[in-house]
């Protein structure tokens, strides 16, 4: 589909004419909600880095140089953190239960969350990694992170990575 998709005008060429991704459509698929404040993260990278906030956060240390299952990627590469190395920390010791303690519960929960927001709702073309700001806002109060216009941010999201798919070069990643 990102060959058919029209960066300029954010609509697919198609046989029977242009169509576009449209706001009704998110909310038809996820159920999110529009209203509420913007989905903004920080624009820049916390001070240390991102293995402090996984640490602080998350609860675990994050390698910054093993690569990931010979991909020659580390989990921490730049402005952007591994899905899947995330995600494997929680499959591998998963088990909750009535004595599981309320902070490893949440912690879990919030790793699940990474784990969609960036594999299923901002996936990049690669579908391996979530910009860390995403980090940042999900590690946060749990309040605030319901209280936002996620179906608009689904949708500009979508539009970005369509546009950098689209581009004439542009390589797949798997």
């Amino acid at each position: 589909m990102a060959e058919r998709w029209r960066p300029e005008t954010h609509t697919f060429h198609l046989p029977e004419g242009e169509m576009t991704i449209t706001l009704k459509d998110v909310a038809i698929l996820t159920g999110m909600p529009i209203s509420g404040d913007a989905v903004i993260g920080p624009q820049t990278k916390p001070e240390g880095g991102w293995g402090p906030l996984i640490r602080d956060r998350l609860g675990f240390d994050m390698p910054t140089t093993t690569p990931i299952q010979g991909r020659g990627h580390p989990p921490l590469n730049a402005g952007q953190v591994s899905v899947p190395r995330l995600v494997s920390h929680i499959q591998q010791e998963v088990v909750i239960n009535d004595e599981t303690p309320e902070e490893q519960v949440e912690r879990y929960a919030r790793i699940y969350l990474i784990g969609l927001v960036g594999g299923y709702l901002f996936p990049d073309k690669s579908n391996r990694w979530i910009q860390g700001i995403w980090l940042e806002l999900l590690t946060g109060d749990w309040d605030a992170i319901g209280q936002k216009s996620w179906r608009s941010a689904v949708l500009a999201g979508l539009y970005r990575e369509l546009c950098t798919c689209s581009k004439v070069g542009a390589k797949a990643s798997w």
